[in-house]
């Protein structure tokens, strides 16, 4: 079944709201936490999908037993587009689809691994940080490409890893889940150390260079926008 989003009266509609709210939140994200162990208990994916012609997006969120990395549950979520596309600010655009799946799910979803950023983000806020300070879940963030942040090559092997840079800072790192294949880019969100973030990282990507939480959330959410396209039940 898929939730019909609803956009908070109060949600930022300027650039400058957007990161004030940025500001009053980064505060809290919480870094001394190592997170939950690998392979224990449930991860979740979240990922969503756009129609910008359509201004739609849609979310789903994938429940997967860590341990057999099988899903136990999902949800979708259809809405209007809550923000415009800023760099920098793509939370916005995401973050009330993606609660309104994570809110429709049937069990706790435990650790959230996001397609995109934690710290390692210009603001150090990115959407696995928004996400995690809003729910009070841990999250993590495992993106697809380095954003503007600077790394030398990990090794050759699965499981080598470089830090991710912003000067001398470490917000992340570049990991290796497949052998000689392009690494993923991981940061922590909230309530999870960064070392643990790799780990569930590596935990999740037996087989794919994408954690399977996200792997099946891409597919589900892109399913459910087709669907309620193809339906016209949300067009203009």
């Amino acid at each position: 079944m898929t939730t019909t989003v609803r956009i908070p009266d109060d949600w930022p509609a300027t650039e400058d709201q957007a990161r004030a709210v940025q500001d009053e939140l980064r505060g809290r994200v919480v870094l001394g936490e190592p997170g939950p162990p690998p392979g224990t208990g449930h991860v979740t994916g979240v990922d969503v999908a756009y129609d910008d012609d359509r201004d739609l997006v849609a979310a789903a969120a994938v429940v997967l037993d860590a341990a057999t990395l099988e899903v136990v549950a999902e949800a979708t979520a259809v809405g209007r587009i809550s923000f415009p596309y800023v760099p920098g600010l793509l939370a916005f655009r995401e973050i009330p689809a993606v609660l309104a799946a994570l809110g429709a799910l049937p069990r706790p979803p435990g650790l959230v691994v996001c397609d995109g950023y934690g710290l390692a983000h210009p603001r150090r806020f990115g959407l696995a940080s928004h996400l995690g300070v809003l729910t009070g879940l841990p999250t993590i963030g495992v993106a697809k490409n380095p954003f503007t942040f600077t790394h030398e090559p990990p090794a050759a092997p699965r499981g080598s890893s470089t830090p991710l840079l912003a000067g001398a800072e470490e917000v992340g790192r570049a990991l290796r889940t497949r052998d000689g294949v392009k690494p993923v880019y991981v940061s922590v969100g909230h309530r999870v150390s960064l070392d643990n973030a790799c780990a569930h990282t590596l935990a999740l990507t037996p087989a794919h260079r994408q954690p399977e939480t996200t792997r099946r959330a891409d597919a589900l959410c892109r399913r459910a926008l087709a669907e309620a396209t193809g339906a016209g039940e949300y067009a203009a």
